[in-house]
């Protein structure tokens, strides 16, 4: 009823709210001195004698005072404790001024006590009259939306902001505090209840809560990921606050809530950095990054720039990729940032480049990396994995380039696909080329497995179909990877690469490997959703299950052999691996280019076999352009 009758007062324009708030306050604050004398005589019908002067004073001399102090023009929706204060200065400046006013008049018949209770009448029903109408514009609100009931995890600093950034939001209505703190449990803050954890799946449903908001920025990864293991089989969406990392100013927003990632899943705690490790290849030096523009390559660049190199120079084949990390690093970075546009197959630009800037430090993350989209193209897999590795290396050798870094992956190990054997090859010929005698230039390989967040990655598909309403598109039921994050491969990967001695091959410790199914039902239940199988028929989400891909195996491996040994970072292990003479390693690459030349896959697939042994072909060669040509004879005819 009160909420309906409030409802005309929000829709009026802003000048006139001001005008009616004024309006209210001249007739509470006359009402306040009259409460005050029959609070006082204890009568409803009070002698004021000469207090009647003071039922005019009272707005008088207060309503100015409110003016002063912006009372009036307070958004009542927001109003906070300024608000409030500003309330308290104006009533407790005027009751001064009336005790003044009746000494120096001479005023009778007005009990000294009656200025201590209009002060606090005054103050209950000036500001409780502002929170009133905030209450009912919330009222208000929950009526004309939708809005999502919603728990808050965490009451300490960063919960309570969200509780006021929340308040107003059309979109949330928190009815609880969760916290793990017992001192807290069953205490009301904001007006909201404090429960424990354990309480969680009663309250959801007594509550009716369809989401959950996590607000414990300062938890470790490793506290996070148990957290979201005990809300998982709650049928709630889980949204959470960003690390402090991320909330640099300790500020919170709407726009600072987003939905679970994959960090916060598999995440775990970092190993911090050894800096010494960090600044050895890059601090005052010439650093060149191939492939700047990729996951990995832009994100090395990203880490580089924080350890002060002397240039920076980003080496791209793709203009659009080149131009958005030359942006990016651009705008905030006191040594030059150099955009270089370029093939890594182009020896004669690779020299010129290396030579004219003085390159100290490569990072080679230039390759193709899509298992199937390699198989589909395997000439050109060859040629820049291959080739492109082999005529970076040796125009670094040739210009006396410090150090040559390649980012290798875990499909180089027991490869069943073009990708990887590619990639195993690259790792060949850098060891080759390191067992030249007298070479100035330490060539190491740092192999990982998946990063997170990295282009053609499973989870923003996975994250995409889950909002489309399904189904999730999984190859096997039973796949493992490993993953990482993008930060942390690139940090170990710098590191890394201030270990080598030369031919060094270096596996990152990418923890234990995750099941991906298992990684897909939980993405759908953190969404508020339920996989639909056989056990639960009536689901949200399916996920279909469509067979492995050319190329594509069940497990991801990242040691060839038992034999590896510890270094001085507890993540960065050091393989001891079989390696091919150098003068093999030519001879197979001038074959590769021959063959890449006159465009025949076939030849070039049985020679990767001879050149990496351990290559066994998961799939027939089903390159599209080899396929097309096999199908119609009369291409076939014109490609001969």
């Amino acid at each position: 009823m009160l909420t309906r009758i409030s409802k005309p007062f929000f829709t009026l324009p802003r000048w006139q709210k001001r005008i009616a708030l004024l309006t209210l306050d001249c007739v509470l604050l006359p009402f306040s001195v009259w409460a005050a004398f029959a609070l006082r005589l204890g009568k409803w019908n009070p002698e004021l004698n000469d207090g009647q002067l003071l039922l005019l004073l009272a707005p008088l001399f207060t309503i100015p005072i409110f003016l002063h102090f912006n009372l009036y023009r307070t958004v009542i929706r927001y109003i906070t404790e300024h608000a409030i204060m500003a309330v308290l200065h104006g009533v407790t400046l005027s009751t001064l001024v009336l005790a003044a006013i009746t000494t120096i008049l001479g005023l009778e018949g007005i009990p000294r006590s009656v200025f201590i209770i209009y002060w606090g009448t005054a103050f209950l029903l000036v500001g409780g009259s502002r929170y009133w109408m905030r209450s009912q514009y919330h009222r208000l609100l929950e009526r004309q939306h939708d809005r999502t009931r919603t728990i808050i995890y965490g009451a300490g600093n960063s919960g309570m902001q969200l509780v006021k950034v929340l308040a107003n939001s059309p979109e949330y209505h928190v009815v609880a505090l969760v916290d793990d703190n017992p001192s807290l449990h069953k205490a009301t803050l904001q007006g909201l209840k404090v429960y424990p954890s354990t309480d969680l799946p009663a309250i959801t449903t007594t509550l009716a809560v369809a989401q959950i908001l996590l607000a414990i920025p300062s938890a470790s990864n490793t506290r996070r990921r148990e957290i979201l293991q005990q809300l998982e089989p709650l049928p709630v969406q889980i949204r959470t606050l960003p690390s402090l990392n991320d909330l640099v100013d300790g500020k919170i927003t709407l726009a600072d809530i987003r939905e679970i990632s994959i960090d916060d899943l598999l995440g775990r705690d970092a190993v911090p950095p050894d800096n010494k490790l960090l600044h050895a290849n890059i601090t005052g030096k010439v650093v060149m990054v191939t492939g700047a523009g990729g996951s990995i390559g832009s994100e090395l660049c990203r880490q580089i720039a924080k350890l002060a190199p002397q240039q920076l120079l980003l080496f791209e084949q793709s203009e659009y990729a080149l131009y958005s990390i030359d942006q990016e690093l651009s705008a905030d970075t006191a040594f030059p940032v150099i955009p270089l546009l370029g093939s890594v197959t182009d020896t004669a630009r690779l020299q010129q480049i290396m030579r004219t800037f003085v390159v100290q430090t490569i990072y080679h993350a230039a390759a193709y990396k899509h298992v199937p989209m390699v198989e589909h193209n395997v000439l050109e897999g060859i040629r820049n994995n291959i080739i492109g590795t082999w005529r970076t290396a040796q125009a670094a050798r040739l210009c006396g380039v410090e150090t040559f870094v390649l980012i290798s992956t875990d499909k180089a190990v027991r490869p069943t696909n073009t990708m990887g054997a590619t990639k195993r090859y690259a790792e060949l010929s850098l060891q080759a080329l390191a067992s030249i005698p007298a070479v100035k230039t330490r060539f190491t390989m740092v192999r990982f497995g998946n990063v997170l967040g990295s282009s053609g990655s499973v989870v923003p598909l996975f994250r995409e179909q889950i909002r489309q309403g399904g189904p999730i598109t999984l190859t096997h039921r039973d796949i493992i990877r490993y993953f990482m994050t993008i930060p942390e491969a690139a940090q170990l990967v710098i590191q890394a690469g201030a270990m080598g001695e030369g031919g060094d091959v270096f596996v990152l410790d990418m923890g234990e490997p995750v099941r991906i199914y298992d990684l897909a039902a939980r993405m759908v239940k953190l969404s508020g959703l339920q996989v639909r199988d056989a056990q639960h028929p009536d689901g949200d989400i399916e996920i279909h299950i469509t067979g492995l891909r050319p190329g594509e195996k069940l497990y991801e491996e990242l040691l060839i052999g038992d034999n590896v040994l510890p270094t001085r970072h507890p993540r960065i292990l050091r393989a001891q691996e079989s390696k091919l003479p150098l003068n093999l390693l030519e001879g197979y690459i001038r074959r590769f280019e021959l063959l890449v030349d006159t465009q025949d896959p076939d030849n070039a697939r049985i020679l990767l076999q001879q050149a990496v042994q351990e290559f066994k072909p998961q799939c027939p060669i089903v390159d599209v352009l080899h396929t097309a040509q096999q199908a119609n004879p009369l291409i076939k005819e014109k490609a001969a």
